[in-house]
């Protein structure tokens, strides 16, 4: 019989950390929660100091009863849930339930899950963190108070299912903003002149700057005119060369959320995808004789800190396979004001199980994103990359052009990785030739273009999770499930991976702007988070805090009780008859937007998708027309409307003339640059201007 029993959340981590402690230590797994407030009703005392009434979770009766019993024929129960607020509070629930005194050491947390890492947190067993918990809990009852007072109201004034919350109604906020700024957003018009040069047989590319005294903007064509009427011959002088050594420093190891941008824009993993995988990572995967073996800590943390050890470790393996000059010597940064640096950062347990040692038993996306964390922590241990730029003025009349340019001198960090970015093209390296002050180079071509500005982009995920981070807008665990739950509720969708709000978003967000303003307002909710975080540090008391929020917000409930109107969303007609009953068919605002159904429902549901004809006749059939559809995940496909008798399909957007090589289809491809018009059938390829 076991002298221990030690209870964890997940039981892959159980048979891991069973097999590290021996004989005398039984793991078994709390599945997550056991207890929790009830779904059906708020369960908070507002009349008594915000007392939650908590219950079992329906289904979880049997575990905890298990538990009870293995509690009871054991010397000693510890408490091992994730080191985090949830995790505090889950081992208070338990201890509760088990009836075992908080303040006794019976707490163990571990960022990793290997075998040094669980015996030594063994060793250092502490008391439950009730700051950890009231924190928790605070954020849990405010999060109950404004999603169940704010939903019914939805419900009963739009439509059943909906739903609002701290977090959620201001990401939609933001993204409705965003496509306002785009909706209002008036071109303005401006031009460049680029020119191609040469010098010593070598051509290069410089760019309009000014006049010898002043940058100047070209705002329209006569500006063009006038700057190119001052441009006599093709002669150019060099008037002045800057040379500099500029350094480049690494990223630091993942936090939560830079894991997720990074996973975003790499590897083209959603919020959600991302953290799902991680947590197979932390958790634990066989690895041949170790068996199973966490290979990455704890990925939730807002802590670039990276441990003594681990630091050590990864500076001995750079040394080994890069070289002593691939060292960094750097100190580490200060954290960020905004960070709890409650435990490190996301990296690999072990730096010497590098990628390629787990190709063959990863699957390709664990493999993939394994890669993505272990690199980035070798890199962020690795020296600063060494960059030679140079730029060159050059002058023909009173027209002054600049050539920039960079060549990596060291590699250092960028040997082995570099950040990903959210612009379209990377920063490229364009090597100037030698350029002395006095020397004469030769114009080839001299083009002007005209431009006009740009709307803002849309939100990508991971532009969203960083500016809600750099907002101070929820935490690390929150941004995955919060970008979940707008796009289950219908409020936005993705298109070329990027927010685009729905009709029924921007209702609830009106309702919500005008009724609940201080819950979609940035600032009141960036110190909202403020206040908890300081319930976790023990400055503010959870009660309190609470109570500052509820007192103005149950007033703006019982408003919009009284006050809200009930929205009519209209069916609108379709245009066309049902093919079923011959009723007209309409347009109705469902999950995921608008969709045609049936106006005699519910004696007829005949429902189909609304078609959207693209201007192009199927390749295949010659007869039918190319329409837009979307896949169960919501993916744009193309495909013919007289489909099942005709069974074309393609992902990308065939265009209508035919290729002018061989007289197939031709598509648009998305690429890194933007969008390529390319053959299906032969190599022919066009850019899109």
């Amino acid at each position: 019989m076991a002298d221990y029993l030690v209870i964890v959340e997940s039981p892959a981590k159980a048979k891991t950390i069973e097999r590290y402690l021996g004989k005398k230590y039984k793991v078994r797994a709390s599945l997550g929660h056991l207890i929790d407030l009830p779904r059906s009703t708020m369960a908070i005392d507002t009349e008594n100091n915000y007392q939650p009434r908590y219950i079992t979770i329906r289904g979880k009766g049997p575990i905890l009863q298990e538990l009870k019993k293995e509690a009871k024929k054991s010397k000693k129960v510890f408490l091992a849930a994730d080191p985090d607020r949830e995790g505090e509070a889950i081992a208070w629930h338990l201890a509760t339930a088990l009836g075992i005194d908080p303040s006794t050491e019976c707490r163990v947390v571990f960022n990793e899950i290997t075998k040094d890492a669980i015996k030594d947190s063994f060793k250092n067993p502490r008391s439950i963190d009730m700051d950890l918990v009231d924190a928790q809990q605070a954020r849990r009852i405010l999060d109950r108070l404004v999603g169940y007072s704010i939903s019914p109201l939805l419900w009963k004034k739009v439509k059943k299912g909906l739903s609002a919350g701290r977090v959620q109604s201001v990401a939609l906020r933001m993204i409705i903003d965003r496509e306002n700024e785009i909706k209002n957003f008036e071109p303005e018009e401006y031009w460049s002149i680029t020119g191609q040069f040469e010098k010593s047989a070598k051509n290069f590319e410089a760019s309009f700057y000014g006049s010898p005294d002043e940058k100047l903007q070209l705002k329209n064509e006569e500006d063009v005119k006038k700057v190119m009427a001052t441009i006599k011959g093709d002669a150019f002088t060099v008037n002045r060369v800057v040379k500099k050594e500029r350094k480049r420093n690494p990223s630091p190891s993942f936090t939560t959320s830079s894991l997720q941008q990074e996973a975003a824009r790499k590897l083209n993993f959603r919020a959600k995808k991302t953290m799902m995988l991680a947590q197979q990572l932390y958790e634990g995967i066989s690895v041949g004789k170790e068996g199973v073996t966490g290979l990455i800590t704890y990925m939730r943390t807002d802590s670039t800190r990276i441990s003594d050890t681990a630091k050590g470790e990864a500076v001995a393996f750079v040394n080994e396979t890069y070289g002593e000059e691939f060292v960094t010597t750097a100190t580490a940064k200060k954290q960020s004001s905004k960070s709890q640096d409650a435990h490190e950062a996301v990296r690999p347990t072990s730096v010497r199980r590098t990628p390629e040692s787990l190709k063959s038993i990863l699957s390709r996306d664990l493999y993939r994103l394994y890669k993505l964390i272990w690199e980035r922590f070798v890199a962020s241990q690795m020296s600063p990359a060494v960059l030679d730029t140079v730029m060159a003025e050059l002058q023909n009349g009173e027209a002054v052009f600049r050539a920039n340019g960079s060549q990596v001198k060291f590699p250092g960090f960028m040997k082995l990785y570099v950040e990903g970015t959210d612009d379209k093209e990377e920063m490229k390296d364009n090597i100037l030739p030698e350029m002395e002050e006095g020397d004469t180079v030769k114009a080839l071509d001299i083009e002007p273009k005209q431009h006009f500005t740009q709307p803002p982009p849309r939100y990508t995920e991971a532009r969203l999770v960083k500016t809600l981070e750099e907002l101070g807008i929820g935490r690390p665990s929150t941004y995955a499930p919060t970008l979940d739950t707008i796009q289950r509720r219908g409020y936005v969708t993705l298109d070329a991976k990027r927010f685009i709000p729905t009709e029924l978003g921007e209702i609830v967000h009106g309702l919500v702007v005008e009724f609940f303003p201080g819950i979609v307002n940035i600032e009141f909710t960036s110190k909202m988070e403020s206040d908890l975080d300081g319930v976790e540090e023990g400055i503010k008391e959870w009660v309190q805090v609470i109570d500052e929020f509820y007192k103005d917000f149950e007033k703006n409930v019982e408003l919009a009780e009284n006050e809200m109107e009930k929205v009519q969303i209209k069916d609108e007609p379709a245009g066309e008859d049902c093919e079923k009953c011959g009723s007209a068919m309409v347009y109705k605002l469902g999950r995921y937007g608008k969709f045609m159904a049936c106006s005699n429902f519910p004696e007829c549901r005949n429902t189909k998708a609304i078609v959207k004809y693209i201007g192009v006749k199927c390749p295949t059939c010659k007869e039918g027309e190319i329409v837009e559809r979307k896949s169960k995940k919501r993916r744009i496909f193309y495909g013919c409307d007289r489909y099942p008798e005709c069974e074309f399909v393609s992902w990308d957007k065939p265009i209508e003339r035919p290729c002018p090589k061989c007289e197939q289809l031709l598509v648009e491809k998305k690429v890194k640059k933007g969008v390529q018009i390319q053959c299906t059938e032969c190599e022919y390829k066009e850019e899109v201007q």
